[in-house]
């Protein structure tokens, strides 16, 4: 068996009596950092032997535990903090588990994903999770373009070397008055909470009120759904234009590029207006 464990993401207590009890009793922990999982396992007592898997070993050694398994051993999968996978290693390790017809269980629990929705005030009944941006200002602001019109609530993992300039970045694709909530160091003792529009979290950040220390999520408010028709209707007049005057994978290439939006479906609205 393959348990997928959820470990807490600041507050100890937070560990389900589910997740002790897989963690003491399973053969294996696979630990996205040994010496993280180490604090958390001699927190509570617990013994059971570690074994590393991260981003740059996974690729080697997931078919060694898969094997592992085979013979009857049973595996506790868990990254630093939170559920694993969740912008954490652990796909491929689950990928071939399944693939050899190994039993999976998730062990449910904390994730920094769900506590900054449901405290976020933002509308929760459909998102759309982008983990990580890219580092590099030019990759994000593209990506952050592609996503103005989305008109679910977007959610973000953000790291302290740059929280301050994707929230301006989301200032200038989304609007400074999108309604927008940040939350650092979710359940750890210096937590914060903060919903406001974007100009004003932009502003805390800026005045050190939101302190550069920590972990962030940012979610922000989806475009309304007039905003999303419009940026689509925009993209549309763009491309008939392009395409009267380019061929076809030039007028689209140049589209995807100034929209932001993805080649394939430019490509299949293009045959439809020609149809047209």
């Amino acid at each position: 068996m393959l348990y997928v464990v959820a470990t807490p993401i600041g507050n100890l207590n937070d560990i389900t009596p589910r997740a002790r009890e897989v963690l003491e009793t399973v053969d294996l922990i696979a630990a996205e950092d040994t010496r993280v999982t180490g604090r958390l396992l001699m927190h509570f007592g617990i013994k059971t032997r570690q074994i590393a898997l991260h981003e740059h070993n996974e690729s080697a050694i997931a078919a060694k535990l898969v094997g592992e398994m085979q013979a009857g051993k049973s595996i506790a999968l868990v990254s630093d903090a939170g559920t694993p996978l969740i912008s954490d290693p652990g796909f491929r390790l689950l990928r071939e588990a399944h693939q050899a017809g190994i039993p999976v269980s998730p062990v449910p629990g904390p994730s920094a994903l769900l506590a900054a929705l449901s405290v976020s005030g933002l509308p929760t009944d459909r998102f759309a999770y982008e983990g990580f941006l890219p580092a590099r200002q030019a990759a994000r602001q593209k990506r952050l373009r592609a996503l103005a019109g989305e008109s679910r609530t977007l959610v973000f993992f953000e790291s302290v070397h740059r929280v301050a300039d994707t929230v301006n970045d989301l200032i200038a694709t989304h609007g400074a008055e999108r309604n927008a909530f940040l939350g650092r160091e979710l359940t750890k003792l210096y937590e914060q909470c903060v919903s406001a529009d974007l100009q004003t979290i932009a502003a805390l950040l800026a005045d050190g009120s939101i302190p550069a220390k920590g972990e962030f999520v940012i979610a922000v408010e989806g475009a309304p759904e007039t905003a999303t028709d419009a940026a689509l209707i925009e993209v549309d007049q763009l491309l008939r234009k392009l395409a009267n005057v380019l061929p076809g994978k030039q007028a689209v290439a140049i589209a995807a590029e100034l929209s932001g939006q993805n080649k394939n479906e430019l490509y299949r609205r293009m045959l439809e207006h020609k149809k047209e």
